[in-house]
């Protein structure tokens, strides 16, 4: 006998736990499949929550998380949505507990008495309405309409001063506002939208706003100051990417929480959160916008260090990139935020997006070309490269075009889709700068003076720094019509053209002043005439 109660307290103890386990699962689906259970899970939740209240306790306060799955919060921005819904909740369940004591079994399942598959029910004497999903996530669930959840502060200020029904969960625990019993009446008399303590509470929000906007910034020089003290210059640099948008982000903060401290509602919550919302999604925009900067510096002191560093016009490309990455995404975000579906947008606009793709693909075209140029460099900024017959200093490579500096200092843009499968001709890459004259003397020179200037000239060259020693050529080389030719042929080693005009013009120079001192003179055209009348014959001039 002993042993049989022993056993049936084991099962006991058993089956509770097992009830227990099976009432605390956390995953217990919401029961939404008609207007009768959307309405029982809201009441039961409600009151459980309720209770939570009274008593203190947190594990029954979250049930209120179960009710708002019962409400069509799409209206709602989703950075308020939960603070918003909670609310809602709370006044809905003191209207409901003020008009009527809910009787399930006049709630309707999926199907009415007739047969017929309902759509949308109302709850008897009052407006509030419960209606079927059609589309969209939850579609097939039924839930407390738009309509209701707008309107529902409407109804509990018509039904407040009720009390709650005998028989019903008397209500949510929801208090009012302190101000509404603290306020003289002036205050609370409503004037275009809000009442006359929220409109000054609106005026002195916006301007204390604005002075912490000037406060930041005042705060912000002192930091500049403070960071300009370091050896460190990423410092300086991260502190002038924030120096003016910093202001407004904590501006449109502080903004954001006075929404919600002066209980603003209904449009007017949506349009000013709107605002904010924009306000702080464009400071924090423009400040990783400006922030990119500091990024591609760093790029470029770190690839800087190693052998194999990045071209320039890479680096600019990567700078463009981020910054339209940020820009655009940006935009996508603060658009998510503010409830706008973008996902659904963006599906919308596939067509329009096919139609851009075709009208743009030249523009596709040129930005491939640019990658292609730049991973196959076959130029970099500031070489001086031939394209189809135009000279010119590359100047910039675009997204679009390549930029080219001709040589009268005009501006050649060259689509990259072309420059991609152009013939280019790159004397910014040639090793060795190639000069080939002519230098005429006048018949008269002496052949001695002439070898003594051909050698004077090789001496020059072999002397000169950035002449090539083992490939040079300076020869008598024809008879002229007017000069005894030679041959000046050398090679410069030098990085660019300016230096290559440079080093030319000092060898050049070298061989004037050798023409003076062996005594040789440089022809310029000229013309003997020879005119015979008889026997007497004209001398030449």
């Amino acid at each position: 006998m002993h042993y049989c109660r022993v056993i049936s307290l084991f099962f006991l103890v058993l089956l509770t736990s097992v009830n227990s386990l099976a009432q605390e699962n956390p995953l217990e689906p919401v029961k939404l499949d008609h207007p009768r259970d959307t309405m029982r899970t809201f009441i039961d939740s409600m009151n459980q929550y309720h209770e939570g209240i009274e008593t203190r306790d947190r594990k029954k306060q979250r049930a209120i998380d179960r009710a708002l799955r019962t409400l069509n919060l799409e209206e709602i921005p989703i950075l308020v949505r939960d603070e918003e819904g909670r609310e809602i909740a709370q006044l809905l369940k003191e209207v409901i507990d003020r008009v009527i004591v809910i009787d399930y079994s006049k709630i309707p399942e999926a199907v009415d008495t007739s047969g017929q598959s309902v759509k949308r029910w109302r709850l008897k004497g009052t407006e509030i309405e419960i209606a079927r999903e059609e589309s969209g996530d939850r579609a097939g669930q039924y839930l407390f309409t738009k309509d209701t959840v707008a309107r529902t502060r409407e109804f509990f200020g018509k039904v407040k001063h009720l009390n709650y029904l005998p028989g019903s969960g008397m209500g949510s625990g929801f208090r009012e506002n302190w101000m509404s019993s603290k306020l003289p009446p002036w205050a609370l008399r409503n004037v275009v939208l809000f009442p006359n303590w929220k409109w000054i509470g609106i005026l002195f929000c916006i301007l204390f706003g604005l002075i912490l906007k000037t406060l930041t910034q005042h705060l912000h020089a002192i930091l500049k100051n403070v960071t300009q003290l370091s050896k460190w210059k990423w410092d300086d640099q991260l502190v002038l990417a924030a120096e003016r948008p910093l202001g407004w982000i904590v501006a449109a903060v502080f903004w954001y929480f006075s929404l919600y401290l002066l209980r603003i509602e209904g449009t007017s919550l949506l349009v000013l959160t709107v605002v904010v919302q924009l306000i702080l999604s464009a400071g924090m925009i423009w400040i990783t916008y400006r922030l990119t900067d500091l990024l591609t510096d760093f790029l470029v002191h770190y690839t800087g260090r190693t052998s194999t560093a990045l071209d320039d016009a890479l680096l600019k490309m990567v700078n463009r990139t981020l910054k339209i990455f940020v820009v655009v995404f940006g935009v996508l975000v603060a658009a998510q935020n503010m409830g706008i579906n973008v996902v659904s947008v963006m599906a919308g606009l596939g067509l329009g997006g096919l139609a851009f793709a075709l009208a743009a693909r030249d523009t596709f075209a040129n930005f491939f070309g640019s990658i292609m140029i730049i991973i196959d460099r076959p130029f970099r900024i500031g070489d001086w490269i031939n394209v189809d017959g135009n000279d010119g200093m590359v100047e910039d490579i675009g997204f679009r075009s390549t930029r080219i500096r001709t040589f009268y200092d005009s501006v050649l843009s060259i689509p990259n889709s072309v420059l991609a499968n152009a013939k280019i001709d790159n004397y910014g890459l040639r090793s060795y700068r190639r000069v080939n004259a002519t230098l005429g003397l006048t018949y008269d020179t002496p052949p001695g003076k002439l070898e003594a200037f051909i050698e004077g000239i090789k001496e020059i060259l072999r002397k000169h720094p950035h002449t090539r020693k083992d490939k040079f050529h300076v020869v008598f080389s024809s008879y002229g019509d007017f000069s005894l030719n030679v041959l000046l042929y050398f090679f410069l080693k030098v990085p660019s053209w300016d230096e290559e005009l440079i080093e030319r013009q000092k060898i050049y120079v070298e061989i004037y002043k050798l023409a003076e001192r062996v005594g040789v003179d440089f022809a310029f055209p000229t013309q003997t005439v020879h005119v015979q009348n008889g026997s007497h014959v004209a001398q030449p001039n």
